[in-house]
């Protein structure tokens, strides 16, 4: 399901369509300890990004129209920091998601850390470090210690990040001081860091509660989410929604079955109370004789009533899953104009390389699957020599990158990622359980070389379900887009670029660098004192934002990471390699669960592949090697051409 096994993976309306819009300020919260919200909180949503995806509807769509098409040229960097320079031993931010609430950005990191930032200047205002038996207990499993987290909700003058080992933590707003803390396992003894479950999905406040979603599914885990009050934290629902079935039942026969992982947030309709999320594949990922028929609601939108839990309706997109292709991406909720009439749609795009409209209160089907990148897939076959090229590969199609809604043209747009995978089924169950239960059923072998990697964006008619335009990228769409009133949509790419899109045409009208590379989260977008402003993360740990007339130049990668730590032997870098790096990267460096490594000189310089290893990144944790076994490993790996 997650992109580590591969390549290394909505609108407060514009004023117009305000009136067709749900409310998204509209609140009934009764909870002890919690307030309706005030003038104030609408405030906010004008001037700030106060949700994952803006609104609860996640269309990613803001009103500011200070940056127009006449003078999005004259936008620059107005000001960067590198979090590396407030705390050394942070890996990465890399898929964060920046929320912006009364002029404060909010960022959080691998292994949670969370930054407070002046969103106008970039001043630090506070940081907040887990407490240590949090670090040492997620330390302590390192198989999963450097997962991303996406994240923070921000409500009420309280902040809320998931930790990794499955813990929901609330922080004050103003000063970062730990509020609370609860366990999930004190509530449901089964979800727990030990049994292969953690958390690396922003949580989403709505309502008065805190809901979060489940990862893990790719090691057999029993995907879920569920519903806490925010003033409590106390579980809403005596249990959690569980996506699959429990081990032993139903589909899940096999000792090593389950899935369904929520590892994005999901969208809220204020009219209606109903939350709609995406679901991940089933596991094994590509054996599949222990799960045999369909495998609700694994691939699927699945919408639930937010209060109760109740289930409402799930579509699936793929009936039975053996390629990995997740539901993964946030749906976004749309009052959207369709068929000549307005109607109410949740819409998302799977990683199988198709993309769904649904009707928001039945879920019947309006779009089936309307293909955006190359599609071409058959059996996964257990011996390696008859493997061939499936399309897309386990990334995608669209991955977690969200895709953003304009009102103005009625035009959603898809980030894709056009890029296949030769996969491997293991041959039986003995064989899933040498992997220990991480990615059980899962090999990837490295690709040919003519392979055209790519990416896209494509531009549907929601009127008509068809697609107006679609763009080729020279990198896959990790990231994903936000756009505004003025008819921009924003998005950063792989090599570091920042773009900002005419969303009616396609046309790239502006394009910088952002001074790292592997942008991999959406742009927020925001103002302070009416200047408009979009912050992007960049180079793992680096936060970029543009506004018009910034003067500043992109700053370097942070050399100072080549001071952590020092080795006291030096060690022949291959040793390094297959004591700390094989058993991701496989032991011809052709990948497994972690990027194919046999040609990375040619792609990445000696002093940006230290900074990998130093730093970590993506999924892969900092500090595997240090010192001058970091630096031999580096000039071995930048030779790898």
């Amino acid at each position: 399901m997650q992109f580590i096994r591969s390549l290394g993976l909505v609108l407060l309306a514009s004023m117009v369509i305000v009136g067709c819009q749900p409310n998204n300020n509209k609140k009934n919260v009764d909870n002890k300890g919690e307030t309706k919200e005030s003038s104030q909180a609408k405030k906010e949503d004008e001037i700030g990004f106060p949700n994952w995806g803006y609104d609860f509807q996640h269309t990613r769509h803001v009103p500011y129209k200070q940056i127009t098409k006449d003078n999005v040229k004259k936008m620059g960097i107005a000001w960067q920091q590198d979090i590396l320079d407030w705390n050394k031993d942070v890996p990465n931010l890399q898929e964060d998601f920046p929320v912006v609430h009364d002029g404060v950005m909010y960022v959080t990191s691998a292994k949670n850390h969370v930054f407070a930032i002046d969103a106008a200047s970039g001043k630090k205002l506070w940081t907040w470090t887990p407490p240590k038996d949090v670090l040492d207990h997620i330390n302590g499993l390192p198989w999963q210690s450097n997962v991303a987290s996406r994240g923070v909700a921000v409500a009420n003058g309280n902040v809320f990040v998931l930790m990794i080992d499955n813990r929901l933590a609330k922080l004050d707003a103003k000063n970062g001081k730990l509020l609370k803390m609860v366990n999930f396992w004190d509530h449901e003894p089964s979800i727990k860091l030990e049994n292969r479950y953690y958390e690396s999905t922003a949580p989403m406040y709505y309502d008065g509660n805190v809901y979060v979603g489940s990862s893990g599914g790719d090691n057999g885990t029993r995907g879920f989410v569920w519903a806490f009050k925010a003033d409590t934290l106390e579980p809403l629902w005596k249990e959690p929604f569980w996506t699959v079935p429990e081990r032993g039942t139903g589909w899940a026969k096999g000792k090593y079955t389950g899935g369904g992982s929520v590892w994005t947030p999901m969208s809220f309709d204020p009219d209606t109370d109903m939350m709609y999320f995406a679901v991940g594949n089933p596991a094994p990922d590509f054996y599949d004789a222990d799960r045999k028929g369909k495998n609700p609601y694994t691939d699927s939108i699945t919408a639930l009533d937010s209060k109760t839990g109740k289930f409402k309706w799930s579509s699936g997109q793929v009936d039975h899953d053996i390629w990995d292709y997740d539901a993964a991406a946030t749906p976004m909720i749309l009052n959207a104009k369709v068929g000549g009439k307005k109607q109410k749609v949740v819409v998302e795009g799977g990683k199988n390389g198709k993309w769904y409209a649904w009707d928001a209160k039945t879920g019947k089907t309006i779009y089936d699957g309307v293909p955006f990148v190359k599609i071409q897939h058959s059996s996964v076959p257990s011996d390696e020599s008859k493997a061939v090229l499936q399309w897309p590969g386990t990334p995608g199609g669209e991955s977690y990158a969200p895709q953003t809604y304009d009102p103005e043209t009625n035009y959603v747009l898809i980030p894709g990622i056009n890029s296949p995978n030769l996969m491997v089924a293991a041959k039986d169950a003995k064989e899933i359980a040498k992997d220990n239960n991480t990615f059980p059923g899962t090999k990837i072998l490295p690709l040919p070389k003519d392979v055209d990697v790519s990416g896209t964006i494509t531009a549907i008619d929601m009127n008509t379900g068809k697609k107006v335009y679609q763009k080729k990228t020279d990198d896959p769409m990790y990231g994903g887009f936000t756009s505004t009133a003025a008819g921009l949509a924003f998005y950063g790419e792989l090599g570091g670029n920042v773009n900002a899109l005419d969303i009616k045409t396609g046309k790239v009208l502006w394009s910088m660098q952002s001074g790292g590379k592997q942008i991999k989260m959406a742009p927020s977008i925001y103002t302070v004192d009416g200047h408009e402003y979009v912050a992007v993360i960049t180079g793992g740990t680096k936060v970029v934002v543009y506004g018009l007339g910034g003067k500043l130049k992109p700053g370097a990668i942070n050399k100072k990471a080549k001071l952590q730590g020092e080795a006291d032997v030096v060690i022949n870098p291959e040793k390094v390699y297959k004591r700390s790096c094989i058993s991701c990267h496989g032991e011809n460096l052709q990948g497994a669960t972690a990027p194919n490594l046999q040609h990375i000189g040619k792609t990445m310089s000696k002093e940006e592949i230290l900074n990998q290893i130093l730093n970590g990144g993506d999924r892969m944790p900092a500090g595997l090697a240090k010192g001058a076994e970091a630096e031999a490993l580096a000039d071995w790996l930048s030779k790898q051409k």
